[in-house]
């Protein structure tokens, strides 16, 4: 068994470890061998790949994702040395905090190597997407002038220093926008669309922009009013992913995330 780098050349032999329904994942995992905050890990046995995972390092806190073993390798501990592995790249980094969301599967080996629930998110879904909403004269596109305080806003909510990240989205974003000052921001190319607020009717007008295109929405099940404003919107509950933490627990506001970033970074 080896542990090593994953290469953008490996991504073209990854498809037989990726579970049913997950292809679109290919670019994501490719785009970590590429990004410089990112640190994707291959396991192989007889030259054959059979495991992978990212460690993805915000200034003092990391995400793993991906973490995902060949079926014909599982119960082989090949999970386990994976994120331990992805965990000792997050304590070599100076990361005090860990996090990863985790599927029913995965769940039992995080929580072997110390890994708690912090909370869940929940995921939404519509069959019909014919639904046209009105968007509200608060919302613009983002400017510079604004960079500063999107950042700060997200530092707020997130509990994390994820500049590195929103940077290279923030100029296709929009806002909302209430006196000229912001109260919640969209950034569409950001995962599934990352969209924070600090008002109710800020997160939910920008949720009517993005479900102009999108069939489905996730976040913390700790925001109530943007659990409401789902079923108000004939929008179906289809599963929970648990958020697990291992290390510092972090002062953050999931009440404010109106959609997360994704299975990957929360």
């Amino acid at each position: 068994m080896e542990i090593q780098t994953l290469e953008h050349s490996d991504t073209n032999f990854i498809s037989d470890l990726l579970p049913i329904g997950w292809e679109s994942a290919i670019p994501t995992i490719d785009s970590y061998t590429k990004t410089n905050f990112c640190f994707p890990i291959k396991v192989s046995i007889d030259n054959k790949i059979v495991g992978i995972g990212a460690t993805i390092i915000h200034n003092g806190t990391a995400w793993l994702a991906h973490i995902i073993v060949h079926p014909d390798y599982r119960n082989q501990r090949i999970g386990k040395i994976i994120t331990q592995t992805l965990v000792d790249t997050s304590n070599s980094k100076g990361c005090e905090t860990i996090y990863l969301l985790a599927t029913e599967l995965g769940e039992p080996v995080y929580k072997k190597i110390g890994f708690e629930t912090e909370t869940e998110y929940i995921v939404f879904k519509r069959e019909e997407t014919n639904e046209t909403y009105k968007n509200s004269e608060n919302i613009v596109a983002i400017n510079n002038d604004f960079k500063k305080q999107i950042l700060d806003l997200d530092r707020h909510i997130s509990g994390e220093d994820r500049i590195m990240l929103l940077e290279q989205q923030i100029s296709d974003g929009f806002l909302y926008l209430q006196d000229n000052e912001i109260q919640g921001f969209y950034l569409p190319n950001l995962g599934d669309g990352l969209i924070m607020a600090t008002t109710n009717s800020a997160g939910q007008e920008l949720m009517k922009l993005r479900l102009t295109s999108k069939d489905f929405a996730a976040f913390p099940i700790d925001n109530i009013n943007a659990t409401e404003f789902m079923h108000q919107n004939n929008f179906n509950q289809v599963r929970t992913e648990k958020r697990m933490r291992l290390g510092k627990k972090r002062d953050w506001q999931p009440t404010n995330i109106y959609n997360r970033i994704g299975g990957n970074l929360g």
